[in-house]
């Protein structure tokens, strides 16, 4: 009894992320043509199906706004700010994020590539269904995150952040977590979890048994130890 008290106590430490709860306004569209300006201001603007490819928004603020069904093919919006917002169906390869804030912020059904999101600070954030490969989150702090259903081909994760992160029902393949830091993190409902780097970086996070016992040869290999018949 105690041990399975020990047990449901240690399952309650794992904190859970706080979801963001986006509710946007009454929104304004954005014109046929129209093209972003460094440092612009965008409050309560909906960008619909907008080829936004080679634009360069760096600085920009984006407020209440929805992206749905745009290109974001080499977009450049590093140290961007994203708040309270919904990104749902983009695509692109090259969209650079970095050193970006995203706080509050649904991204739904993308399909990205080579996106670059290092040194960005993501708070709030659920990134549900599609497709990114070759995620690069190195450096970027990331608080109350969460990955449901979507699939991560390589994510670079290397010296992150990671704080009250889940990762349910998606498919992690390639991981790269060399110097990582982690509280809370929870893979137990990832559908796949492959770790190619740095899963000594996993301290603070938590798997299922069946995921360590898919660890142990990296581990293994980690450590230095050899494993013999």
């Amino acid at each position: 009894m105690a041990r399975n008290g020990q047990q449901r106590n240690g399952q309650q430490t794992v904190k859970r992320a706080r979801r963001p709860e986006v509710r946007l306004p009454e929104l304004s569209g954005w014109p046929a043509g129209g093209v972003l300006e460094p440092e612009g201001d965008y409050d309560a603007v909906e960008f619909a199906a907008a080829d936004l490819t080679g634009q360069e928004g760096v600085g920009a603020r984006f407020m209440d706004c929805a992206l749905r069904g745009c290109v974001l093919d080499g977009t450049g919006l590093a140290k961007a700010r994203v708040l309270d917002s919904v990104w749902e169906g983009i695509r692109g390869v090259g969209t650079d994020l970095s050193g970006a804030s995203l706080r509050d912020v649904e991204l739904v059904d993308a399909r990205l590539g080579g996106v670059r999101l290092s040194g960005a600070v993501l708070e709030r954030v659920v990134v549900r269904g599609g497709k990114i490969d070759y995620l690069n989150l190195r450096q970027a702090r990331l608080r109350d995150v969460v990955f449901d259903g979507c699939v991560l081909v390589e994510p670079d994760l290397a010296g992150a952040v990671l704080e009250r992160v889940e990762f349910r029902g998606c498919v992690v393949r390639g991981a790269d977590v060399t110097g990582a830091r982690m509280v809370d993190v929870d893979v137990r409902e990832a559908v796949e979890l492959e770790v190619a780097r740095g899963v000594d970086s996993l301290a603070g996070a938590v798997v299922t048994p069946a995921q360590l016992l898919d660890l142990a040869p990296a581990l293994a290999a980690q450590l230095g130890l050899r494993v013999l018949p």
